[in-house]
């Protein structure tokens, strides 16, 4: 797997920065239209091959790695006109070129491999290292969170240094590779400066919590966004605090975590679920969703020793990839797709090869087997691994980030490897944030940093679970291997089913007499009934206080999900026919008329065009799409009016290709058909639309193959084994596949789409007049209430839908107690429906404002 990856970016791909494996190129920054944020990773400087280098030595490549080095030194340049990321550019270049050179320094010491090697890398990485220092002007110390490669920060031609803001994980995640660099050279500059960061961050903790938020202004030091989870924004911050511990055996780094893990094991942590709060306020949820960076934590509990609910969390996990083949960038606590995306990440994998070591269970084995099972098939693509636009319908997005080659195939070949598959100790080294390796050796190199402890002053620790121990590397319970299925065992089927202890709840109610809490979708304005219920919630009672918390929670979902109601999810074109196989799906846009294809089997045909191509009039080739699926161009007349044309014409679906050249799905809104105003019950065929770099991958296969037969779903299938093992001639069946490759690559750029012409797109089709909740779908986002199918989650009752918040909320009744908690302040019996409302005001608002963020 890593070979058909990484040989693929040194054939397509290299120099540049990283492999778009739909269209068998490489990503080059100015090239391609701009992704926003995700786009400051990319330096021109080859990363994808400098976050493999260790990669190579891990997976006993070692004539390759000899070989990458020497192509880093020789092609490289650092000294590139080009913004970037800080934080991106530190764990991935930085961190990349120091992991290189500790192997090379390992290999030299052995004798066979690496003898011409003299610190070449070593030397790129201070060099790279003096030109991050800049970022560092403010007068927190505080990171800005990019910098110009050529002219630093401030001037002109930098066209960077006016921000204000950085994420925690940005500033707080440079210790491990500064340290490294200071230890290496010598030069102490560099862990001073990230020692200086980690110490202001440290300072800006809210004292009450002990927790950080998620965006600091970078010169006040004020928290911009102050809720506070462990994942997106502050994930690494944590994760570097305990193994700065670790590898520079400074206590106060351990000391910090400990203060830290404690706030996040009272307040986030409400197993198996790891839910963001409010610093300021932590007994009250930020959000109903969790992001998929949050995967690493479990690995880290490890680290920490802290088992059981490592344990609880991954399994959580686990169940949602079994739903969806793949973690989605995020999902709500009833475990439904929010964000439908995902990047191949590789934090799920990590905390599974973690969770190996410390028990020795075979189960996180067979974890690991559906894992690499789950990539051949559905994001293997004929140039490397296409990360998934949409774990629903199995679509593709053209690209393969560098960590997927750093990360993913590291810990997962450790994972499935004995002692002798690898030619160096690993418990010598310890991971950094991007799985690159650093030597334990550094602890006792060049140790004249001044430390400036700033942590016992308000640090009283009196949990026994915070011994300060070395973090264990040997198997925790070698005597009970069952210990981790018995912990297992109760969440086995936490995702498909719902928790038990909300519905005997509610059901105790019943058997007592006593009705059921109201619902925000029930809720009606006009009933007294309601109005009293309302009130009520906002009694000194603990179970009245849980009550009305749920009901303001659900209000304000059911407000964002009634403004995104109205949008379909997107839709499968998957090339079925020789030699595709299913390999490559396409994203399509749906049609508000025609047959749905979340309600009935997916549609299979081979592909024809019609003629006239815009399909606006009585189709003169009826006979060439009869019995097909047609291709018409969009323009010139409406959608459902091409529609009936090719189905007057006997075609049994239809792909409508987008007219505006170089458009994309990976750079557009999802684009869906509207009707024309009409009954347009008449029309009984699918029909699906896709942008024209889509489009060329289908037309361009029609002119290599003539016969190309796709399938239109909800979904992408899984790919025919039986097809992909038709007998061909090996010469015949290489040409073909080679054929193949140079179709998809063949794909014109991609460019920005038009607007649409106001007859023939729908509402939600513009994203200058969409609504926030729309915003999402228009950078690509998935928004959660875009099931396809109404009945999907039918096993998931009126009465137990937001069971796992009401499960969570029980476990914490104790410490929500009648006026016991500071945080949550409820009205007096009998106060108007007004008053008790402006009471939530404030919660409501901070509720709103997690609604709008983006991960």
């Amino acid at each position: 797997m890593f070979d058909h990856a990484y040989g693929n970016y040194m054939e397509h791909a290299y120099p540049a920065d990283e492999l778009m494996p739909l269209t068998c190129r490489g990503r080059v920054r100015g090239q391609e239209p701009s992704r926003g944020d995700v786009d400051d990773a990319l330096g021109k400087f080859s990363l994808t091959l400098i976050d493999s280098l260790d990669t190579l030595v891990v997976l006993n490549k070692t004539k390759e790695f000899e070989e990458a080095v020497r192509k880093v030194l020789r092609d490289v340049n650092l000294d590139n006109d080009v913004v970037v990321s800080v934080f991106e550019t530190n764990i991935r270049v930085l961190g990349g070129l120091l992991g290189g050179h500790s192997l090379a320094i390992m290999l030299k010491e052995k004798g066979e491999y690496m003898q011409w090697y003299n610190d070449e890398l070593l030397q790129m990485a201070k060099q790279l290292g003096y030109k991050l220092l800049p970022a560092f002007n403010t007068t927190s110390g505080l990171p800005y969170p990019r910098i110009n490669l050529k002219f630093g920060i401030r001037k002109p031609e930098a066209r960077t240094g006016t921000e204000t803001d950085t994420c925690t994980a940005c500033a707080g995640t440079l210790i491990l590779e500064f340290a490294a660099l200071s230890r290496f050279t010598g030069a102490t500059i560099f862990e001073e400066y990230a020692r200086k960061a980690l110490d202001f961050l440290w300072e800006k903790r809210q004292r009450s919590s002990n927790l950080v938020g998620v965006t600091i202004n970078i010169h006040t030091g004020d928290w911009v966004r102050k809720d506070s989870g462990v994942g997106a924004g502050i994930d690494s911050y944590y994760e570097y605090l305990l193994k700065a511990y670790v590898l520079l055996g400074d206590d106060s780094f351990l000391e910090r975590f400990n203060t830290h893990y404690d706030a996040i094991m009272r307040y986030i942590s409400q197993p198996p679920l790891l839910l963001d709060v409010h610093i300021h306020k932590p007994m009250l949820n930020a959000r109903t969703w969790m992001d998929a960076l949050l995967a690493f934590f479990p690995g880290l509990q490890v680290l920490k020793g802290d088992i059981r609910p490592a344990i609880e969390t991954h399994e959580m996990l686990y169940q949602v990839i079994k739903k969806h083949n793949f973690l989605p960038e995020a999902f709500t606590t009833d475990f439904r797709v929010h964000w439908a995306q995902h990047p191949l990440r590789p934090e799920f994998a990590e905390s599974t090869y973690f969770l190996y070591k410390a028990t020795g269970d075979p189960y996180y084995l067979e974890v690991g087997k559906t894992l690499i099972e789950n990539l051949n098939k559905y994001a293997r693509v004929p140039c490397g691994f296409a990360a998934m636009k949409d774990v629903r319908t199995g679509s593709h997005e053209d690209r393969m980030d560098s960590f997927f080659l750093a990360e993913m195939f590291k810990y997962l070949y450790l994972l499935f490897a004995d002692k002798e598959d690898i030619i160096f100790d690993i418990e010598d080294y310890i991971f950094t944030t991007e799985a690159h390796l650093l030597p334990l050796w550094l602890s006792t190199t060049n140790q004249n940093i001044s430390k400036k402890n700033t942590t016992s002053e308000y640090t009283e620790l009196d949990d026994s679970n915070f011994d300060w121990t070395c973090p264990n590397t040997q198997i925790l319970f070698p005597n009970d291997p069952l210990y981790a299925q018995s912990i297992r065992e109760p969440l086995k089927n936490v995702v498909d089913k719902s928790c038990p202890r909300g519905i005997i709840r509610v059901e105790e109610s019943f058997r007592s007499g006593a009705k059921p809490p109201l619902r925000a979708r029930d809720f009606m304005a006009t009933n007294p009934e309601h109005l009293e219920i309302l009130k009520k919630m906002g009694a000194a009672s603990s179970i009245d206080a849980e009550d009305g918390l749920r009901f303001m929670q659900e209000m304000i979902e059911l407000s964002s999900q009634q403004q995104k109601e109205q949008q379909l999810p997107p839709r499968a074109v998957q090339i079925v026919s020789h030699p595709f196989f299913g390999r490559v799906v396409l994203t399509a846009g749906p049609a508000q008329f025609g047959l749905d294809l979340s309600k009935h089997k997916e549609t299979r045909g081979f592909v024809a065009s019609s003629k006239p191509y815009n399909g606006c009039s009585e189709l003169t080739n009826p006979e060439a799409v009869m019995g097909k699926i047609a291709l018409i161009q969009r323009g010139q007349c409406m959608f459902a009016e091409k529609a009936r044309n090719i189905q007057n014409a006997g075609a049994i679906g239809g792909i409508v290709i987008d007219d505006n050249e170089g458009s994309s799905s990976d750079t557009a809104p999802l684009f869906q058909m509207a009707g024309d105003g009409k009954d347009t019950d008449d029309i009984q065929i699918p029909m699906l639309f896709l942008f024209s770099k889509e489009g060329s991958i289908i037309l361009d296969a029609i002119r290599e193959y003539e016969e190309v037969e796709v399938l239109l779903s909800d979904k992408a299938k899984d790919r025919d084994p039986d097809l992909e093992t038709e007998e061909l001639p090996s010469s015949e069946n290489d040409s073909q596949n080679q054929s193949a490759e140079q179709i998809v690559s063949s794909s014109q750029e991609v460019g920005l789409v038009d607007q649409e012409s106001p007859e023939e797109s729908s509402p939600n089709s513009h994203p200058e007049s969409s609504s926030p909740a729309d915003t999402d779908i228009a950078a690509g986002v998935s928004p959660s209430e875009q099931n396809s199918n109404p009945t999907e989650n039918h096993e998931t009752t009126s009465l137990d839908g937001e069971c796992t918040d009401l499960d969570n909320q029980l476990q914490e009744q104790s410490e929500t107690e009648e006026d016991s908690n500071p945080n949550v302040s409820w009205g007096k019996k009998g106060q108007p429906i007004d008053a008790i409302l402006a009471d939530w005001n404030e919660d409501i608002e901070a509720f709103e404002m997690m609604e709008k963020d983006e991960l």
